[in-house]
C-alpha cells in the first residue's frame, strides 16, 4: 500500500467581488452622473434635430447614443448591486442620484414623444403615397348594375420603400 498521506484537492474559493468603500461608491456614483449627463446633451440635440425636421442628421448620433447608453447600464447595475452601502454612508448623494435621474427619465421621454411623432408623420406620409398610387393603378370599371366595381387583389401593386436615409 501506499505510505505517503493522501492529498485532498485543494480548491480554490469562488472569487468575491473587492470590497467597496464609501470613496468607491461615490466614485461610480460620479460616474454615473456623468454619463447621464453626456446622454443628455446626446439626446437633447437628438430631439432638437427631429423636431427641426433633420432625421439623417439625428440619426449620426445613433453610435455615440449607443455607446453611452451602454455605459450607462452598466453603471446603473454596478450602482444597484452597492445599493445597501450607498444608502447607509451617503444617503445624501443617493438622493441626488434619484433627482437627477427623475430629470434625466423626463428628458428621455420628451425625446421619445418626438420620435415616435416623427415616426407617425413619416407613416402618414407613407401610407398617402400608397393610397394614392392604389388610387391610380385601379381600373375604373362599372358592374352591370351601374356601380362601380370593387378592384380584386391583382390590381393593387405595392409600393417599395427604403428604409435607409
Amino acid at each position: 500500500m501506499n505510505q505517503r498521506p493522501q492529498q485532498r484537492p485543494t480548491t480554490t474559493p469562488a472569487a468575491r467581488p473587492a470590497t467597496t468603500t464609501p470613496p468607491d461608491v461615490a466614485r461610480l456614483a460620479e460616474e454615473l452622473t456623468s454619463v447621464m449627463s453626456e446622454l443628455l446633451v446626446v439626446v437633447e440635440q437628438e430631439t432638437e434635430l427631429v423636431r427641426a425636421g433633420k432625421v439623417r442628421e439625428g440619426m449620426r448620433l445613433e453610435a455615440q447614443k449607443s455607446e453611452l447608453s451602454r455605459r450607462y447600464m452598466m453603471a446603473v447595475e454596478h450602482l444597484k448591486s452597492m445599493q445597501k452601502m450607498l444608502s447607509q454612508t451617503e444617503p445624501e448623494l443617493l438622493a441626488t442620484l434619484r433627482r437627477h435621474h427623475e430629470t434625466f427619465r423626463a428628458m428621455l421621454q420628451v425625446n421619445l414623444t418626438v420620435l415616435a411623432t416623427a415616426h407617425a408623420v413619416s407613416e402618414g406620409i407613407v401610407r398617402g403615397v400608397n393610397a394614392e398610387v392604389q388610387r391610380r393603378n385601379i381600373p375604373n370599371t362599372y358592374t352591370a348594375a351601374g356601380r362601380r366595381a370593387v378592384p380584386g387583389p391583382r390590381n393593387m401593386t405595392p409600393i417599395a420603400v427604403s428604409r435607409s436615409l
